[in-house]
């Protein structure tokens, strides 16, 4: 068993990722998105999807990005 990064649980399912060269271990989805997704920093949302991006900023759609001062993005829908 291992124990889960975000949580502590202790759980014989757990499951690793690996990234930006760091080894995570999680008992579930929802624990390694709250610990490595990132927050669209207009409304909050974890961006778990594709979302958009400017400046190295990261926006979970073209309507936050724009409600931010972005003008460079468009949704693709």
């Amino acid at each position: 068993m291992a124990r889960c990064d975000q949580c502590g649980n202790n759980y014989d399912k757990s499951f690793q990722v690996i990234s930006a060269g760091e080894t995570y271990t999680f008992d579930s989805f929802e624990c390694a998105i709250q610990k490595l997704a990132p927050t669209c920093p207009h409304c909050g949302v974890r961006v778990v999807g594709h979302g958009v991006e400017q400046d190295d900023i990261i926006y979970c759609c073209a309507h936050c990005a724009e409600q931010e001062g972005a003008t460079a993005l468009r949704d693709r829908a």
